[in-house]
Order: structure tokens, then sequence, then C-alpha cells
């Protein structure tokens, strides 16, 4: 059976670095942050959908009384592929087909590394 990973709302899944100073891409994290594990980095993997937006047209109506009730999403800035640096403390460790990732919410991202293109 094959399984997939689904985030919801603004949930970023990223796969996080190894223990070291200086990044593949050049990004420096000081020894003293890096130590009491404030921040972490990492490539995000997957994204979720994005933030929630209510329908206007339905704003007397609750989500199940809508006859067209398609959620809408404010798209996230992250984008699979990008490297980040992260709040660590914002994160939740799991693994799945024996790989480690983290999830965090998209706030607790703090800087965005993408390859121009």
């Amino acid at each position: 059976m094959d399984k997939e990973l689904i985030l919801v709302g603004d949930r970023v899944l990223i796969l996080p670095d190894g223990d070291q100073d200086r990044t593949d891409t050049g990004l420096y994290l000081p020894a003293g942050i890096k130590e009491k594990e404030k921040v972490q980095t990492g490539t995000i993997f997957k994204i979720g959908p994005g933030y929630p937006v209510p329908d206007p047209r339905d704003v007397d109506l609750e989500p199940w009384q809508s006859p067209e009730a398609q959620p809408r999403y404010f798209p996230l800035q992250a984008q699979e592929g990008d490297y980040c640096i992260f709040l660590r403390n914002a994160g939740i460790e799991i693994e799945f087909d024996t790989t480690k990732y983290i999830v965090v919410p998209h706030s607790a991202i703090l800087v965005i590394l993408r390859k121009k293109h």
C-alpha cells in the first residue's frame, strides 16, 4: 500500500541538515546558536496548501451549508526544494519511511534560500 504525507494549512515538511556549522549553500550558523538548537537548517521537502481564506459569498453560512464548499487558500512563500533556516523549537520531528523530517508552521521559517532560474 502506497502512503503519502499530506500537510494541512500552513505546515512545512523539512528535511533537516546534520550537525555542521557551514551549509553546502554557504550559510554560516554561529556555534552559540547551533549549540542551543534555537535554529536549524534544512531543505523544504513538502508544503501544505497555505492559509485558509473564507469565501466572501458565504459569510452568513457555515462551511457545511455552502453548496460550493471548495476550500480556498492563500499560498505559502516557501516552495519545495528551497533551503531554509527555521526555529527548531517550533517544529515536531517525525519519521516517515525511515527518514526523519521536521514539521514546522510557515511562520517558524526565518530565511529562505532559493536558486535563481
